[in-house]
């Protein structure tokens, strides 16, 4: 795993990655919560969706909110990046549209559209 840092409007985002995934349970979440804080000081972390388990996007798992609850209980913003479009159930979809109208969790394209998200919000 590498854990670099930008500085983008006097606030510090981590930007995670790896050839593997990072996060497959509410526990491996919690464990980059803390690595992430521990090494760059920072509550916002842009990843990419292939660095996820694949369980995560599908709701019916339950993983996801597992996963997610422990960012916003820890006070943490994240920001998935990565190809979407071979999803094609409605309620991840929805999941997705209603997360991006929110202020912690974001689903985008692309790390700059991450980015951009994670230092644009207070």
């Amino acid at each position: 795993m590498n854990i670099s840092t930008i500085t983008e409007n006097e606030i510090n985002i981590a930007i995670v990655s790896s050839d593997e995934n990072l996060i497959t349970d509410a526990q491996s979440a919690l464990d980059l919560i803390m690595s992430v804080e521990y090494e760059t000081n920072s509550n916002r972390i842009v990843i990419n969706k292939d660095n996820i388990c694949e369980e995560f996007f599908i709701l019916s798992s339950g993983i996801a909110g597992e996963i997610l609850q422990k960012f916003v209980n820890y006070g943490f913003k994240i920001a998935i990046y990565g190809d979407y479009s071979k999803y094609t159930s409605k309620p991840l979809k929805d999941f997705i549209y209603e997360s991006n109208l929110g202020q912690n969790i974001f689903f985008v394209n692309t790390k700059n559209e991450a980015i951009e998200r994670l230092k644009s919000i207070s």
